[in-house]
C-alpha cells in the first residue's frame, strides 16, 4: 500500500485533534476453544468523561486480514477522532475481532463467529468497559468477508443489534446467495423496519460485485425494507472502505430516534 498524504491532512490522516487509544484484549473463544484477541478503540471522551457510558460498534475485517487491520490499514480510530473533533459523530467504542476462520463466509464459520461474538466478545466488552447495554447501543458492520458476516450475524440477532452495515460483501453479491435461505422469515418480517435503526449497504463502483449489490438493493426495495445504499468511486480497496466508514459513523447512535 502506498499512502499519499494530503495538505491539509485528509479525513483519514492524523490531525491536530484529541486522540483516542486502542487496547488489545485477550479472551478464550467458546466455539473455537482457543485464545483470541480483540482490539478496542476508546474515544478521547472515555478518559475525559469518567461518568459517561458509550455505545459500541463491532467492526469486522475482510478476508486475508485480521483484528488489527481496521486500526492500521483502515485507520478507523483516526477517522473517528477527526469526526468527533468536528462534532460530526457521537463518541463510541469500536471493537475489532478476528473473523478469518473456516473461510469466514461458510455456514460453519458464520455460526461459530456469531456465537463467539455474542457469548464471549460482547460480555467481555460490557464487563470491562463503560458501555451502554442493549441493542439500541450496539452496531455491527464490516468490509468484504466481514461485511457478509455483519449482515448475516446482525440480521440473525436483531435482539442484539439495531444498527447493521456492510461494505463490499462478496457473499451478498453472489448469484447463489438466497436471502430467504440464509435468513428464513427475517426479511419478510413486517416489523423489520421498526427494529432496524440503520440498514447500510455500501460498495465501490469499480468492482464486479457492484452489480450484485444493485440486485441486492432491488430485492430490499421490492420487499419494502428501509435501507441506505451508498456507493463510493473505486475498487475493492481501503480507499473505498475508509470512505464508507467515515460516511456511516455519523449515522450511528443519534441521541434521539
Amino acid at each position: 500500500m502506498v499512502e499519499v498524504g494530503g495538505n491539509p491532512p485528509r479525513y483519514d490522516e492524523v490531525q491536530s485533534v484529541p486522540h483516542g487509544v486502542i487496547e488489545a484484549r485477550q479472551y478464550v473463544s467458546t466455539p473455537l476453544k482457543r485464545a483470541r484477541k480483540a482490539y478496542v478503540y476508546l474515544p478521547p471522551q472515555y478518559e475525559a468523561e469518567r461518568n459517561r457510558s458509550f455505545p459500541v460498534l463491532y467492526l469486522r475485517h475482510g478476508g486475508g486480514d485480521d483484528e488489527q487491520s481496521w486500526s492500521t490499514d483502515g485507520r478507523a480510530g483516526g477517522i473517528l477522532d477527526n469526526l468527533l473533533a468536528r462534532n460530526k459523530a457521537l463518541p463510541m467504542l469500536i471493537v475489532m475481532t478476528d473473523g478469518s476462520w473456516a473461510g469466514g463466509s461458510t455456514e460453519q464459520a458464520l455460526a461459530a463467529l456469531g456465537e463467539e461474538l455474542l457469548t464471549d466478545v460482547i460480555p467481555l466488552i460490557e464487563k470491562s468497559y463503560r458501555v451502554l447495554p442493549g441493542r439500541e447501543n450496539r452496531a455491527i458492520s464490516g468490509l468484504s468477508m466481514g461485511g457478509g458476516q455483519s449482515f448475516i450475524i446482525g440480521l440473525r440477532n436483531l435482539d442484539q443489534f439495531a444498527w447493521i452495515g456492510e461494505f463490499s460483501a462478496g457473499l451478498l453479491a453472489g448469484v447463489e446467495f438466497d436471502l430467504d435461505n440464509e435468513l428464513p422469515g427475517i426479511l419478510k418480517d413486517a416489523s423489520l423496519n421498526q427494529k432496524l435503526r440503520l440498514f447500510w449497504i455500501g460498495c465501490g463502483t469499480d468492482v464486479p460485485r457492484f452489480n450484485g449489490h444493485l440486485d441486492l438493493v432491488e430485492k430490499l426495495k421490492s420487499r419494502g425494507i428501509n435501507h441506505v445504499f451508498r456507493t463510493t468511486p473505486g475498487g475493492h480497496e481501503w480507499k473505498v472502505w475508509r470512505h464508507q466508514l467515515a460516511d456511516v459513523l455519523p449515522e450511528l447512535f443519534p441521541s434521539k430516534p
